[in-house]
């Protein structure tokens, strides 16, 4: 009896000094997609801790302040995003957050300037031009939906999608790549003619069919993106009254992350919608 006891406070004596297990991008944006911003944060910085010179790590707590300022400001609601007025109307419900947009900014340009140092070294370096192209595109966002600056975001955009395109021609198969690649597609797309006129990104037709497609090749098979695909997937379904589809989307992500407040509203007001339309 008492060698089971000595051997039971050893082992909890052992448990207790165990190191805690790496912090990953993963379990970062595992936090982000829940919605719990501060986690998401506290594991990025000890990711940035142990491997200071990345790039990714950096445009991810990018992705995180980000984030936290478009559910702040009711941005990422459905009624907002599905209302081109509401997304191109100067005026702002709320002002965006000093403190914030300062951080925000602070840490896009430091994962630029690692990124930019890992191409001098090596022109082919995938995970920075991803890293770029994240940075680009939440650039892009908070310039469009938080500055309200639509027109001249479209030259990060731009930028964003010349990492993309690089970067999926050395690896087809980095599929993350194909969300920013088929938003460009959608988003050029849906520009009126006398703006595509003089807007040119680089392989982009600007079709709407091939952009959805190659959202859906980022929603099965990304890694950091699936979720996010399915995100922007689901706000084109929305959009064009797809609202089974977007139903079928939101229903995965709840389960996905069952901690994040915004799907499960947005499933329940979807919900209620098609509720109401069968009777």
């Amino acid at each position: 009896m008492r060698g089971i006891l000595v051997l039971a406070v050893v082992t909890s004596v052992h448990a207790l000094a165990a190191p805690a297990p790496p912090p990953t991008i993963e379990d970062a944006l595992d936090h982000l997609y829940n919605f719990d911003f501060p986690a998401s944060h506290e594991i990025l910085n000890r990711y940035i801790t142990e491997h200071p010179h990345e790039a990714l790590p950096y445009a991810f707590r990018a992705s995180a302040y980000l984030f936290t300022e478009l559910d702040r400001l009711g941005i990422l609601e459905s009624e907002f995003l599905i209302d081109d007025k509401k997304i191109i109307a100067k005026s702002k419900p709320l002002e965006p957050d000093p403190a914030t947009a300062v951080k925000f900014q602070q840490t896009v340009e430091q994962a630029q300037l690692l990124g930019e140092a890992a191409l001098k070294v090596n022109p082919n370096d995938r995970q920075a031009l991803f890293a770029l192209c994240v940075t680009g595109g939440l650039a892009t966002d908070y310039m469009a939906l938080i500055e309200k600056h639509q027109f001249m975001s479209l030259s990060l955009a731009k930028r964003s999608n010349a990492y993309a395109q690089r970067l999926l021609q050395l690896d087809p198969q980095f599929y993350d790549a194909y969300l920013t690649s088929g938003f460009s597609e959608y988003m050029v797309a849906s520009l009126p003619f006398f703006i595509r006129w003089f807007v040119h990104f680089d392989n982009v037709a600007g079709n709407k069919e091939r952009g959805i497609a190659n959202l859906e090749l980022a929603a099965r098979s990304g890694h950091y993106f699936r979720p996010f695909a399915q995100i922007l997937l689901g706000i084109i379904d929305l959009r064009n009254k797809r609202l089974r589809p977007a139903q079928a989307r939101l229903v995965q992500l709840v389960r996905q992350y069952p901690a994040n407040p915004l799907f499960r509203k947005e499933l329940g007001k979807l919900n209620e919608k098609l509720g109401a339309a069968a009777n």
